[in-house]
């Protein structure tokens, strides 16, 4: 577990998608059931190639209240 400056708990949720815009509905659907309060998003694009193919992974950590 997580605390805060404070000592409260805190969580996380972790998304990884394929593509940018399922990234998006999938946090802001998650955003949409919070009953808590938000602390904060991390997000991180990584890109690799397999042959001629570019792979991308989009993913957003979100940190809230427990």
């Amino acid at each position: 577990m997580f605390y805060d400056i404070v000592g409260d708990n805190m969580k996380v949720k972790v998304f990884d998608e394929g593509h940018e815009k399922d990234l998006e509905q999938s946090v802001n659907d998650f955003l949409d059931s919070l009953e808590t309060d938000l602390i904060d998003i991390k997000y991180s694009v990584a890109i690799s190639t397999c042959g001629e193919e570019q792979i991308y992974c989009f993913t957003a950590m979100i940190i809230y209240e427990g």
